[in-house]
């Protein structure tokens, strides 16, 4: 993925790491349009950031990301990046199934088949662009799990395997597929986090990222250095100790 020069859509990028994302990116010369259900916040994004348009979007919604696809195109033929980036975090106890039943169908509605109804909206259009991208936003949590989140875990394991069988029924189109691999990071994906000492100061996190996207424009997944601890735990052989450590150390997510 080449770091400017795009047209790119980030449907749930109205806060943390996707709005930081998206200002990066405009910055870097790229034409933005962020998505989101919240009509003020994208008011307010509109008014505070020239030059980044909006559309109203709920990727929980069939309807409303088949909407949303319809107007981007209409007023941005020349989209050749689609980031799906939104995606939502719960606390569940699977003891109790009033606890985790809701929550769990949540998730997997957001986090699963958002982007692949996401994907499903544009890729036809997306194959037509002659330099494209899908990417995709999993997590360190994919690989090592944190105890009590397990929807969110297993959502981002289903978007790891998904984006890695997608790029290959891509291969030769002219359609990449990138994966966004975050650790813990300073945002409200959970209550208080933003707060949390463990996680990567936001705009560390965005700028780790960005010289990752411009400084490997073939890359299949970004890592950050932070993240690279969960991400090969198995692959290490010290599974067991970090799963270990990562529970021990912080409940919600580093």
């Amino acid at each position: 993925m080449q770091i400017s020069g795009n047209t790119i859509f980030i449907p749930g990028a109205t806060s943390g790491i996707g709005l930081a994302l998206a200002l990066a990116l405009r910055d870097k010369g790229n034409t933005v349009i962020v998505g989101g259900r919240r009509t003020e916040l994208l008011e307010r994004i509109a008014a505070e950031h020239p030059g980044v348009d909006t559309v109203t979007v709920d990727t929980a919604d069939p309807a409303s990301i088949q909407a949303a696809a319809e107007q981007v195109l209409a007023r941005h033929p020349g989209l050749n990046v689609l980031i799906a980036m939104a995606g939502i975090m719960r606390v569940e106890d699977w003891r109790k199934p009033e606890s985790f039943l809701a929550s769990a169908e949540s998730v997997v509605t957001t986090n699963v088949l958002g982007p692949i109804r996401l994907i499903a909206a544009f890729i036809e259009h997306l194959q037509t662009r002659p330099d494209a991208a899908i990417v995709t936003v999993s997590s360190g949590l994919a690989f090592t799990p944190l105890t009590v989140t397990p929807s969110y875990n297993a959502s981002k394991a289903a978007i790891h395997m998904l984006s890695e069988s997608i790029r290959l029924q891509l291969e030769g189109t002219s359609v990449r597929v990138v994966e966004l691999v975050p650790p813990a990071v300073r945002t409200a994906l959970l209550p208080g986090h933003e707060e949390n000492e463990h996680a990567m100061p936001l705009d560390e996190y965005v700028a780790e990222t960005m010289a990752l996207l411009e400084s490997r424009p073939d890359a299949k997944e970004i890592q950050v250095e932070r993240v690279k601890f969960l991400r090969y735990s198995e692959v290490r052989g010290d599974y067991d100790e970090v799963v270990s450590i990562l529970n021990a150390t912080d409940p919600h997510g580093d």
